[in-house]
C-alpha cells in the first residue's frame, strides 16, 4: 500500500511577525508629488501642493516626517 503523508498546511505561515501597519491620515507621496489621505488602508483623497488646503509650515512638515 501507499505510505501516509501529512502535509503541514500552515507552517510557511509566520504568525509571529507583526503585521505590517494600517495607513490613517494624511501622507506626502513622494513618487506622485502629492499629498494623499488614507482611511482604514484604503486610498481616499489626494490633492497636489498647490490646491492642498494648509499652510506651507504643516506641508513642509508633512513632507518630511509622512513621506511614503
Amino acid at each position: 500500500m501507499n505510505d501516509v503523508v501529512q502535509l503541514d498546511l500552515f507552517g510557511e505561515e509566520d504568525l509571529s511577525a507583526p503585521a505590517p501597519p494600517v495607513l490613517n491620515g494624511m501622507y506626502y507621496e513622494r513618487a506622485t508629488d502629492k499629498f494623499v489621505s488614507y482611511v482604514l488602508g484604503r486610498r481616499h483623497f489626494e490633492a497636489s501642493p498647490g490646491d492642498c488646503l494648509g499652510d506651507k509650515a504643516w506641508k513642509e512638515k508633512t513632507k518630511r516626517e509622512r513621506a511614503i
